[in-house]
């Protein structure tokens, strides 16, 4: 309300809660010690059902004395402000009506009406909504951590002058890969260089894999996305949220009054970790399937603040089929300049020997089919995966591959497969690999190994597509 009027800018939100707080009291039979009310009523507030009480730094209070010890447990949910009032023991704390005033308010002029921008008609006001060089009431704030270049292109093209961006460091200034967004087009740009280093000096000194690293990546996010959520502006009314920093934003309450959407950089961590336990029941023997999962209480609050988005924005197919009618698909970015060399009939697995990438899916197919498998990187489950299968170090350039293979259980980043498919190698790859209707590849269902072998007996053939495939699906919902 600004000089007699009601008009469009982000406020509001302190009386809201004093009246609701008012609300509280009365139905709980406190005694009001303090109360005043607003000098107008505003059309659809609560000050036209009698509850109104203005609050106003430093002389202006509500106060009120419960019956017997209570607890206020606010929270604001994306569209909703919720004001319980909860007694600490039970009590009978029910009154026929409220308890009168303990000091009378003081006296105030209530208007029944007061203008508003959509009432008054008076256009020309600087402050009118509709005029031609009206500013926005809200802005977007993007937080984000590590870049891909396909949620980097989403960025460029969605941002506005007035939007507001948290980036662990300024890639392009420091030669970070990682963090290379496009920083130009904001208001304002917001780093977190202390929680950045601590991560990166931390992160050197931990093993690739294994439950020690996941503990500390997830104690990073929430010492990053405490940093941006110190930092945002009020009028940042709707927020793009990279889903590593989501849970802990969530918990945190920055979410709430907001619409948010989430830049999926993974599986939702419920859906992820029932897929490792699928994994983990097939592969026993495994080292790395079942050494970690996340507490409970940080899955439920992911799995909350995900319900509660806006949008689940995401290249990937299996997540966008997750997230249905609230996906936003967004398309894989191919690389460029990759070359191969002379073809020939080899498999190329180009990952880790994990597990959860396929290797005993791989190994067991290039057992029956007599085949020779160079790998991608290093044999970190060698006797579980490989005996009886001849493997080599990958080649350069693709050499000697006649397919790509990665039926994966869990895949987020299929990188090295666009590279492939860039370069003109066929690929093989499991669903969860996220390359549902990329031309060139072939899906098999995560531990399917009769439709992974026929699927690779047919690529090496020469057939682009796998025809009837026989394959048992296993679907993670």
């Amino acid at each position: 309300m600004r000089e007699g009027c009601i008009v469009p800018s982000v406020g509001g939100g302190l009386c809201q809660l004093s009246n609701s707080l008012y609300a509280a009291a009365l139905d709980a039979g406190c005694e009001i010690v303090e109360r005043h009310a607003h000098s107008r009523r505003v059309p659809g507030s609560m000050a036209e059902a009698g509850r109104d009480a203005t609050v106003f730094w430093n002389y202006v209070d509500l106060r009120f004395r419960p019956p017997v010890d209570c607890r206020l447990e606010v929270r604001l949910t994306r569209r909703e402000l919720v004001v319980p009032l909860r007694a600490l023991a039970d009590a009978d704390v029910a009154r026929s009506s409220p308890l009168p005033c303990a000091t009378p308010t003081v006296p105030v002029d209530v208007r029944p009406e007061v203008e508003s921008c959509e009432t008054c008609n008076v256009v020309s006001c600087f402050r009118h909504p509709g005029r031609p060089d009206a500013e926005a009431t809200g802005v977007t704030a993007w937080l984000v951590d590590g870049w891909w270049p396909e949620y980097d292109r989403y960025l460029r093209a969605h941002r506005q002058a007035a939007d507001w961006l948290f980036l662990p460091l300024d890639g392009r200034r420091f030669r970070l890969r990682g963090y290379r967004w496009a920083v130009d087009g904001f208001t304002a740009t917001r780093q977190a260089p202390w929680e950045t280093l601590r991560r990166s000096w931390r992160s050197r000194r931990l093993a690739a894999q294994g439950a020690a690293r996941q503990r500390a990546l997830l104690d990073f996010d929430e010492a990053l996305a405490a940093r941006f959520a110190r930092g945002l502006p009020a009028e940042a009314l709707h927020l793009v949220v990279g889903q590593n920093l989501l849970p802990h934003l969530w918990r945190a309450g920055a979410l709430g009054g907001r619409t948010f959407d989430v830049l999926m950089t993974r599986l939702p961590m419920a859906t992820l970790q029932t897929t490792l336990d699928l994994a983990a029941a097939r592969w026993p023997e495994s080292r790395t399937l079942a050494d970690f999962r996340a507490p409970a209480s940080l899955v439920a609050d992911e799995t909350a603040a995900l319900a509660a988005a806006r949008h689940w924005i995401t290249p990937h197919s299996a997540i966008a089929e997750l997230a249905g009618a609230r996906a936003e698909k967004l398309v894989w970015t191919m690389p460029t300049g990759a070359a191969r060399g002379a073809g020939g009939r080899d498999l190329l697995f180009p990952a880790s020997t994990l597990a959860r990438k396929g290797a005993g899916e791989v190994a067991a197919a290039a057992r029956e089919l007599g085949l020779h498998v160079q790998l991608g990187g290093p044999l970190l489950e060698g006797d579980v995966c490989w005996r009886g299968v001849e493997t080599t170090p990958a080649r350069a350039n693709w050499a000697g591959a006649g397919v790509v293979v990665l039926p994966a259980w869990v895949e987020h980043q299929p990188r090295r497969l666009l590279l492939a498919l860039a370069a003109g190698v066929p690929v093989v790859a499991g669903e969860a690999c996220g390359l549902g209707g990329v031309p060139g590849v072939v899906e098999v269902a995560a531990g399917d190994v009769p439709a992974l072998t026929e699927a690779l007996r047919q690529s090496l053939d020469g057939e682009k597509s796998l025809a009837s495939p026989v394959s048992v699906r296993v679907a993670v919902r």
